[in-house]
């Protein structure tokens, strides 16, 4: 019932373009369903307001609450620009992810009102459903669907007040970035949807060209600031809120995205002269902005990633393919196996040395800063660390291999399906409206699984699965009696 409003949210972008009146049915039809089909599940369901949500509970419900939201704002695109049914739901999917593949060639010739709707879509996907669920609805229960969305720092010790300061973060720096994009020389329209999309790590852009057709150097400071805040945790930004500068300054996320943006751009841009760049300040300009768009999953781009320059240059592509991976921090609106799990990696590796050093008696702990907390890292940690690397590198692989085999280079399908799967969005010119339905399907699974962090939606199957069985067993049962 919720989600209606923000259904009929692009409606109210008609009275600056009244071109587009004819299109608002568009909208009207998937929110009346919306609104129905959630008043019929509240009027048949009888919930325990007492009852917290477990993690395995919280797991079916995003899971469907995704794949409800998915199917419902694929409508729009049907109806107004003629999608197909796959179509559609790729856009959709892609939008709700934070991806930005697009099945749109020339986003220059779509209506004004699905421009919206993309980048709301983003905007909103990159907060999390569950969360916005939790700040309007379920309140201090919703424990189990704040972690069923993939997120592990709980800001304030009340659920509902963790995510209404997100929400709250999250709307201040969109809103702080319109009229700085619009400052920097974007025209207000461009502005406010780039504004969402860079925050949310999206990469859905109003251009043909993305971001390089502006050929706007402050326009390119200012949206790698939009994306690198998207690609923090909102603990990290509580934190700097809060004005604690000393936990800021203890948090390793931040420090490890840095870092690693600069060096890949520096690599990039010396291993490019000559090559694709004329000199180093034009490459590290370049450079910069396609690794932090990559780290940070957003999929904005200055540079045609399909023309062949970047295609044969296999130091790039390597590279950009390895940060699409590695992706942004954890609690952020980034997909990929998270700069968290990364630094707890690294930290393991020198404990490692460490502890082998010392007397064979000592002991010694582990502990990482995580927004305004210090944790101690337990072997429950390290477990589903190994667990969802050894998911996601399985199946890149795997992914990587069905989309060659519908003939596209491994160097490309690599590229291509790790950055669906991580939610960045670059495109070496595989996606497109009249690519294979099969590796199109590839990659709406790659996008939808690389979302929800692949535990969430094995543990909702398997709950599934598990009550089914237990159901039929008790009908057996009586039948039996």
């Amino acid at each position: 019932m919720f989600y209606t409003i923000i259904v009929l949210f692009p409606i109210l972008f008609v009275f600056f373009y009244p071109a587009e009146w004819e299109h608002i049915f568009a909208f009207v039809i998937p929110a009346s369903i919306s609104f129905v089909f959630g008043f019929v599940l509240k009027r048949l369901t009888n919930v325990n307001s007492s009852h917290s949500v477990t993690v395995r509970e919280g797991a079916v419900i995003v899971l469907f609450t995704w794949l409800f939201v998915v199917l419902i704002g694929s409508v729009p695109f049907m109806l107004i620009e003629h999608l197909t049914f796959s179509q559609a739901i790729f856009e959709a999917t892609s939008g709700f992810t934070t991806t930005g593949l697009t099945m749109f060639p020339k986003v220059s010739n779509v209506s004004k009102l699905i421009l919206v709707w993309r980048s709301l879509m983003q905007f909103i996907g990159g907060a999390g459903f569950a969360l916005i669920m939790m700040g309007s609805v379920i309140g201090p229960k919703g424990f189990g669907l704040y972690h069923a969305e993939g997120r592990v720092d709980n800001i304030a010790p009340n659920i509902k007040r963790s995510a209404r300061i997100i929400s709250l973060i999250y709307v201040v720096y969109a809103a702080a970035g319109v009229i700085l994009l619009d400052i920097a020389g974007m025209p207000l329209f461009d502005a406010f949807n780039h504004s969402l999309t860079a925050l949310a790590t999206g990469g859905f852009s109003v251009r043909n060209g993305s971001i390089g057709e502006y050929n706007n150097l402050t326009v390119e400071v200012v949206t790698m600031i939009l994306m690198f805040l998207g690609g923090t945790g909102f603990g990290v930004h509580y934190a700097l809120w809060k004005r604690n500068y000393r936990a800021l300054l203890k948090n390793g996320e931040p420090w490890l995205m840095i870092s690693t943006i600069f060096i890949t751009a520096v690599i990039i841009t010396t291993n490019g002269i000559g090559k694709i760049f004329t000199d180093f300040s034009e490459g590290f300009r370049q450079a910069i902005f396609q690794t932090t768009s990559a780290l940070t999953g957003t999929g904005f781009s200055t540079v045609d990633l399909s023309s062949p320059l970047w295609i044969n240059f296999g130091v790039a592509m390597f590279i950009l393919t390895s940060l699409m991976l590695a992706g942004g921090g954890m609690d952020s609106t980034a997909g990929g196996l998270k700069q968290y799990r990364i630094w707890i990696t690294i930290r393991l590796v020198f404990h490692s040395i460490k502890e082998f050093l010392l007397p064979s008696r000592s002991i010694t702990k582990i502990s990482v800063w995580k927004g305004q907390n210090r944790n101690f890292i337990t072997s429950e940690d390290i477990k589903e660390i190994l667990l969802v690397f050894s998911m996601y590198f399985f199946t890149f692989f795997v992914g990587s291999i069905i989309l060659s085999l519908y003939g596209y280079n491994l160097t490309s399908s690599m590229f291509e399906f790790s950055s669906a799967m991580n939610g960045v969005g670059l495109s070496v010119g595989i996606t497109s409206p009249n690519m294979p339905l099969g590796a199109m399907w590839t990659l709406i699974l790659a996008m939808f699984t690389g979302r929800l962090e692949f535990l969430a939606v094995i543990y909702a199957v398997s709950k599934l699965v598990i009550d089914l069985y237990e159901k039929l067993k008790g009908h057996n049962h009586h039948i039996e009696f």
